[in-house]
């Protein structure tokens, strides 16, 4: 190991490696405009999305709807003026010395009505006026929810797709060292053209692999932006910690605490109530509203004044229809609570188990990669003492690299088994 590094020093300052340090340079450039980008966690970019998506936003006018809705409910109907005018049109008809337009020769009929709504249909338009900015709430709960799931794998895939860059950048300068020294053992004719060549054919895949990466990552950031809402550029910090929220160890307190926290049950609980409302405020719309008011009428300057009433006799309509639709309604929305349970149990059960698997699989490739970097040292330090062929240190290579493919791979697995668990069990709102 310290032979190879004193050799790769040396050899940086050779002009002959030209190509090599300007695509390590432009590397080294690429890494520095990251870092001056803003940094996002998973946290960060969840709580970010929550605030500043245009999405969420439009979804949450939702809720100022059902405020309106609300504020409708709670008024009272307008009073209702009619007027009515009837000309005496025969002159024939006409009392001596008038004309047409004189008072005596008309009747005027003003009339003041208000409709009153009964105490029952009142406070139960109000009922469910109140539910439903609770229903939209909750339901806003539940569109964060599926909401914040989405950024988070997207959140997801950018970080994978960075860590594997890492990765690659990391491959390529420890192959990129071997080729320069491979060349200045190639003059001093150590070793063969052929030695040469199959590092150098390792270096490039990893060139293009870098570059294919570079060009993935930018697509992923791009979507992650337009997801936060942010309008600067961006990027994922890839060491900040992705387990923020704990997850209970058993899976029955698991389950409990999804029914508390899942906005999905809580909107089919709230439905419920709902319905039930609904079925007292169709019921009451039997008794029909009254309107009463009343008239004043001048007829040929003889005033008249009286009242007016009016009432619907519900002798054929008494909202049969739509107290039937209601009971439907009910027991719909009792289905949907039972449905809802059962996914739960369903899904919790299963995201758990993938998550402990996960993260037992997560523990086994760690002592894997520990093994890999021992083989790599090994073998690397054997060939620049000539004790091995280059077949057997670029066979090590590749085996590391591939062992860390694996060791992020299982870990991509388990973050995307975490944060189906933060999901399924409503958890992920608490990011």
């Amino acid at each position: 190991m310290d032979v190879f590094s004193r050799v790769s020093r040396t050899l940086r300052t050779l002009n002959y490696f030209q190509p090599e340090l300007t695509f390590l340079f432009a590397i080294v450039i690429s890494s520095s405009s990251l870092s001056a980008q803003s940094l996002y966690t998973l946290q960060s970019a969840v709580l970010s999305a929550k605030v500043n998506s245009p999405l969420l936003k439009a979804e949450g006018y939702n809720i100022n709807l059902a405020q309106g809705n609300l504020t409708t409910a709670r008024l009272h109907p307008n009073p209702i003026l009619n007027n009515q005018t009837l000309l005496l049109t025969n002159s024939k008809y006409y009392p001596s010395g008038s004309e047409f337009g004189n008072p005596i020769n008309r009747q005027v009929w003003w009339q003041l009505t208000k409709p009153f709504v009964l105490p029952a249909q009142r406070r139960g338009r109000i009922d469910i006026a109140s539910q439903n900015v609770l229903l939209f709430q909750k339901g806003f709960g539940e569109t964060i929810r599926n909401f914040s799931f989405d950024v988070a794998n997207q959140w997801l895939n950018g970080w994978v797709i960075k860590s594997r860059l890492d990765l690659l950048n990391q491959a390529y300068t420890n192959i990129d060292s071997l080729v320069k020294i491979n060349r200045a053992r190639l003059r001093n004719q150590v070793i063969t053209q052929t030695d040469v060549i199959r590092t150098q054919l390792l270096q490039d895949q990893y060139k293009l692999q870098i570059l294919n990466a570079e060009k993935d990552f930018r697509n992923e950031i791009q979507r992650l932006r337009f997801l936060i809402g942010a309008k600067d550029s961006i990027n994922v910090d890839i060491n900040a910690p992705v387990e923020t929220v704990i997850v209970p160890d058993s899976m029955d307190t698991l389950m409990n605490q999804a029914m508390r926290e899942r906005t999905d049950i809580q909107v089919a609980n709230l439905a419920v109530q709902v319905a039930q409302t609904n079925i007292r405020y169709q019921k009451s719309l039997v008794l029909p509203q009254p309107e009463l008011g009343m008239i004043w009428n001048p007829q040929n300057t003889i005033p008249y004044l009286g009242f007016f009433g009016t009432i619907k006799v519900p002798l054929f309509d008494r909202n049969q229809g739509e107290i039937e639709k209601s009971r439907f309604l009910q027991l719909q929305a009792e289905e949907g609570v039972r449905n809802i349970q059962l996914k739960l149990s369903t899904e919790i059960q299963a995201a758990f188990q993938s998550y402990q698997i996960e993260r037992e699989n997560l523990k086994k490739y760690e002592v894997m990669l520990t093994q890999s970097d021992q083989v790599l040292d090994n073998v690397r330090y054997a060939y620049l003492r000539g004790g091995t062929t280059i077949i057997d240190f670029l066979d090590a290579q590749r085996t590391w690299f591939d062992t860390r493919q694996l060791f992020l791979n299982a870990r991509l697995s388990y973050f995307q088994s975490y944060i189906q668990l933060l999901y399924v069990s409503g958890l992920i709102n608490q990011l």
